[in-house]
């Protein structure tokens, strides 16, 4: 795809699929504008970087569709000099976002492949404050209140109340929790109380983490 292309499908994405989904906070319009996703995929792909679909990343796994990047950035609020867990480094794009919007980024990937390639491509686009880490998150041993900032790439089929530990003070994790063909995406808070609230945000359909817990099920 030429240069010129590029860009007119970076602007058509956002003027056409993020911003008619309620993505209006400049900074996150930056972001996404200036981050360049077509870095983040494989080259077979490149074509579709923009499409309103969930590009292949390898290894079966793929991207978040850009509506989703954008509202997950949106409601994270993430600030200069935030700490944030990513959980699920995929592409590798959404932590180029987060740091770019000024967060200093630890990121788990379960798969090693995807953590490697997702290296090479955040090395390659000349982003700082993201450190890579191959394990799952899940079930990592991090030091409650710890972060400012999680987001979480990939579905919850059951809520973890232990993510909520993790959130500083004035902390916000995006989820997507549930089983298809309804998920719901949740901001989190954390107040300066210690207290925990959950707003639904919008339906939506995302694939799980790798050895994510699933919901009980009951033969009858």
């Amino acid at each position: 795809m030429l240069a010129n292309d590029l860009e007119t499908a970076r602007f058509n994405m956002i003027a056409q699929q993020i911003r008619p989904w309620e993505v209006i906070d400049e900074r996150v319009l930056d972001a996404l504008a200036t981050v360049p996703r077509e870095k983040f995929v494989d080259a077979e792909y490149r074509g579709l970087a923009f499409a309103d679909i969930a590009v292949p990343v390898g290894d079966d796994q793929y991207m978040m569709k850009p509506v989703q990047e954008g509202r997950m950035l949106q409601a994270l609020e993430v600030q200069p000099g935030d700490s944030v867990l990513e959980i699920g480094t995929g592409s590798g794009f959404m932590a180029a976002c987060l740091a770019r919007l000024g967060g200093k980024v630890t990121s788990y990937e379960i798969r090693a492949e995807l953590s490697e390639a997702a290296a090479k491509r955040l090395a390659d686009a000349g982003v700082r404050n993201v450190e890579l880490v191959v394990g799952n998150g899940l079930q990592a041993s991090l030091a409650p209140g710890s972060f400012d900032v999680i987001a979480v790439t990939g579905s919850l089929p059951v809520y973890l109340d232990s993510l909520e530990a993790l959130l500083k003070p004035g902390g916000r994790m995006f989820v997507v929790t549930g089983s298809a063909p309804a998920m719901d995406a949740q901001l989190v808070t954390r107040n300066a109380s210690g207290e925990v609230w959950r707003e639904t945000l919008f339906e939506t359909v995302l694939p799980a983490l790798d050895e994510a817990p699933q919901a009980d099920r009951f033969a009858f």
